[in-house]
């Protein structure tokens, strides 16, 4: 029994010390580069985008370049500025705001 408690010992112990050297061999996470960085966030953005929109969208994102304003961006912004005219808030506002943004 004890002759089998040491063994067990020294596998455990040999099992240790490889993997505290096997994590020690292995590298270091290292930080993104810029451009890596960039790729990563552009990636995430195109989600959802496919084929010929996505290599377009990829390649002005990676450039930096600001994506034109949607069509719907151009409505909320339009909307915005009608509802602030007008002095709508609340729930008036939002009433507003859906009916505009249907049309």
């Amino acid at each position: 029994m004890r002759t089998q408690l040491r063994v067990l010992a020294v596998v455990s112990l040999s099992l240790f010390a490889a993997g505290t050297v096997a994590a020690q061999q292995m590298p270091a996470k290292k930080d993104l580069t810029p451009q890596q960085q960039r790729m990563s966030t552009c990636n995430a953005q195109a989600s959802g985008k496919t084929g010929d929109e996505r290599k377009a969208f990829m390649s002005s994102c990676l450039k930096g370049e600001q994506p034109a304003k949607t069509s719907q961006q151009e409505k909320m912004k339009s909307c915005n500025k009608d509802a602030s005219a007008k002095g709508l808030k609340g729930d008036e506002r939002k009433s507003f705001m859906s009916s505009c943004l249907k049309h």
